[in-house]
């Protein structure tokens, strides 16, 4: 993640941080987290069966692409120069907007909507995400993600 100083990052409160790089999804990712989370849902990990749906193949599931905000976020979402620890806080909003395909790429756009202080040494990071597809009209979904930054 870039490291910054405070006043930086607050002086960053509504600014558009960028783009994260594209991340392919490979139906390899999506059979493992089937397996992990036990969502084995034939439009997920049957490509025979999912071509005969409207989606025309697999897709990943929701939770997938919502995990991968994450790696997403590394590198563009700013933390404090004094950072001892980041935690997610967890979400405000989560809306998947549109599925992604089998062997598509996504990336994350994040904005910093807020940047407070809520005790002494804890500070709160809101950030606004739109995952796009690459090709696609429409996100894959769209987040309100909460950080807790301890400094």
């Amino acid at each position: 993640m870039p490291v910054a100083s405070l006043n930086d990052i607050k002086a960053k409160v509504g600014a558009d941080l960028g783009a994260s790089p594209w991340i392919e999804v490979t139906q390899a990712h999506i059979d493992t987290f089937a397996d992990v989370t036990g969502d084995r849902q034939f439009i997920h990990v049957d490509p025979d069966m999912a071509k005969q749906t409207p989606f025309g193949g697999t897709i990943a599931h929701g939770f997938l692409t919502l995990s991968l905000l994450s790696q997403m976020g590394a590198g563009v979402m700013m933390v404090p120069d004094t950072t001892k620890m980041v935690v997610n806080y967890g979400f405000d909003r989560v809306r998947f907007i549109a599925p992604v395909r089998s062997g598509k790429r996504v990336r994350g756009h994040f904005t910093l909507a807020a940047f407070e202080e809520k005790r002494p040494g804890q500070w709160q990071a809101l950030h606004n995400v739109t995952v796009e597809i690459e090709g696609e009209d429409k996100p894959a979904l769209t987040a309100d993600w909460i950080g807790l930054i301890y400094v």
